[in-house]
């Protein structure tokens, strides 16, 4: 599994040749994972079916296990992802920032992710 880099603004990186990219390891599923997490459904031109619940399952007026239940399972459908071993959230309505950690286990091993999601 090969995953470009990003940077902390959350751009590709290039210029580095391999060193640009997240190779058969634990930081390339997590990447994909915030990835698929930060696409919404019907953003991708290619396939306007795929993306995470947003508006659906998430925002607004939604119970905890709803769309709690959404992000395990966009999680479990990421390639490489084996279980999610602990999963925490902290949805804060006001500031529209939804935090999400978890510990999942990948067919490279463990990894750790806290990821934090904001809307306008």
């Amino acid at each position: 599994m090969r995953y470009r880099k990003q940077d902390e603004n959350g751009d590709y990186t290039f210029g580095r040749s391999l060193n640009d990219f997240h190779i058969d390891n634990a930081d390339a599923v997590a990447q994909a994972i915030d990835t698929r997490l930060k696409l919404w459904v019907g953003e991708w031109f290619a396939d306007v079916s795929d993306g995470t619940g947003w508006t659906q399952a998430i925002l607004g007026k939604h119970s905890q296990n709803l769309y709690e239940l959404t992000l395990r399972q966009r999680v479990l459908e990421t390639r490489g992802v084996l279980s999610i071993d602990n999963f925490q959230s902290y949805l804060e309505p006001k500031t529209r920032k939804l935090t999400v950690e978890m510990l999942v286990n990948t067919i490279y091993g463990q990894s750790d992710l806290i990821g934090v999601y904001e809307w306008n």
